[in-house]
């Protein structure tokens, strides 16, 4: 009796630790949904538009440039308490050293043979269906979460779960602030109105 008892504890814990780590997940993700925090973000979000208007005048900035700013307001709110949110102001640098280095590099033709193509669709095909669905299903999401691809399951929808909120807030403020400009007839700054778009 005293082995099951033993046995039984282990799995208790895991269990309170599971609870654990669903409750933090739950109270991480409900910070996005606060009027407070849509607030902080918005004006992280009005600042950056600014700054991203100043360095691009006198043209409008492109509506890419425009979902970066936004990507780095949301990852800047989230004050690094996140995977996702450090991986976005991480990436940063990165992403710029990168494109300097395609602007240097010359275009190179792609092949088009058929030879090279067909027996990797094969073996990717073969590959991917003896990979279990849920298993697909979590590499997919972890390349939607941002620095989340090698994440054991658990932490990624944890993850996924306050990266998903944050879009959703997001969206919300990037639509105010669209409405805000639009009845102002004017962007944020003198000149001609800025491009925003808040789906993302």
């Amino acid at each position: 009796m005293a082995i099951s008892t033993r046995e039984a504890e282990p799995e208790k814990e895991r269990r309170r630790k599971r609870g654990s780590a669903l409750g933090e997940s739950h109270a991480s993700s409900s910070q996005w949904r606060t009027d407070t925090e849509q607030k902080i973000y918005s004006s992280k979000l009005l600042e950056a538009l600014r700054r991203l208007r100043r360095a691009e005048s006198p043209a409008p900035p492109k509506s890419r440039a425009v979902r970066e700013a936004a990507d780095r307001a949301l990852a800047v709110a989230a004050r690094g308490r996140t995977r996702w949110s450090r991986a976005i102001l991480s990436s940063r640098a990165i992403l710029l050293k990168a494109r300097k280095r395609r602007a240097r590099e010359p275009v190179r033709s792609k092949r088009t043979g058929s030879a090279g193509c067909c027996p990797g669709s094969v073996m990717n095909n073969n590959s991917s269906n003896k990979t279990p669905a849920l298993q697909r299903k979590a590499r997919v999401l972890g390349r939607l979460v941002p620095g989340c691809r090698k994440l054991s399951f658990p932490n990624l929808l944890e993850e996924a779960s306050d990266y998903i909120a944050a879009l959703e807030m997001q969206v919300r403020a990037m639509s105010a602030l669209t409405q805000i400009l639009t009845a102002a007839g004017a962007g944020p700054s003198a000149g001609a109105p800025l491009e925003v778009h808040p789906d993302h």
